[in-house]
C-alpha cells in the first residue's frame, strides 16, 4: 500500500516538483534545495513532491490555505523565465492520475479523493530550455538559463509568501524584473483569474 503524505500542519505548502532525471523538470526539487539554506518564514510548510502525484493530492487535502508549486513550465517564454498562474479548479473534462505530476491532473485528484475545498492553488513556473520525455534517455543537470533563475525563484517566494501567510486571498505582489528574468522579455504576473499575461 503506497504510504499516504503526512498532513502540512501550517497553512500554506510550498511544493517542488518533477523529476530530477529529466534535465529542466529538475527545477522545482531545485529550488526546494535553496530554499534549505534560505529558510521560509514559520507558516510554510516546504517539500519536494518530486514526480509523487498521490502524495501532492494527498497534502493539498492537509488542510493548507494555500499552496505554491514550483514547477518547470513551457508557456513561449525565454528559457528561465518566472511566471506566477494562478490556476483554477479542474473540470470533470481533466482525468485523475495517480501516477505522475501534471499540475491540473493532480488537482483533479485531490477533487477525486476528498470532499473538502482544495486550497487556492498557485504555481511559479519555470520556462525550461532542456525539457525531454521521459522516454528520452537524458543525463540529469539544469540548463545555464534555468540554474540561474534558481535564485531567482526564492527570491520571489520570500517575497511572496510573507504575503500570502498574512492573508491567503490576497492578491500576489507583481514580480519584478530583475527576479523574472535578465533578458527584456519578463512574463507579467496573471491576475486572479488565471490567464497567462503578455510579455513587457
Amino acid at each position: 500500500m503506497t504510504p499516504v503524505s503526512p498532513v502540512p500542519r501550517e497553512p500554506l505548502l510550498v511544493a517542488g516538483v518533477g523529476n530530477i532525471f529529466l534535465g529542466d523538470d529538475a527545477f522545482g526539487p531545485e529550488v526546494i534545495r535553496a530554499l534549505e539554506r534560505r529558510p521560509l518564514p514559520p507558516g510554510a510548510h516546504v517539500r519536494d513532491f518530486g514526480i509523487r502525484g498521490m502524495d501532492l493530492a494527498y497534502a493539498l487535502l492537509g488542510g493548507c490555505a494555500t499552496a505554491v508549486l514550483v514547477d518547470a513550465a513551457p508557456r513561449g517564454h525565454r528559457p528561465g523565465t518566472l511566471s506566477l498562474i494562478e490556476t483554477e479548479p479542474p473540470d470533470a473534462s481533466v482525468v485523475p492520475e495517480a501516477h505522475g505530476m501534471d499540475p491540473q491532473k493532480v488537482l483533479a485528484l485531490a477533487t477525486h479523493l476528498g470532499d473538502e475545498p482544495l486550497p487556492r492553488v498557485l504555481v511559479l513556473a519555470c520556462e525550461p530550455a532542456v525539457l525531454p520525455s521521459p522516454e528520452e534517455d537524458i543525463a540529469p543537470g539544469l540548463s545555464e538559463a534555468v540554474r540561474e533563475a534558481v535564485g531567482r525563484a526564492v527570491d520571489t517566494l520570500h517575497a511572496l509568501v510573507p504575503v500570502l501567510l498574512a492573508d491567503p486571498a490576497a492578491v500576489p505582489p507583481a514580480l519584478g524584473r530583475p527576479m523574472e528574468s535578465r533578458h527584456p522579455h519578463a512574463a507579467a504576473l496573471p491576475g486572479p483569474g488565471g490567464g497567462a499575461a503578455e510579455d513587457r
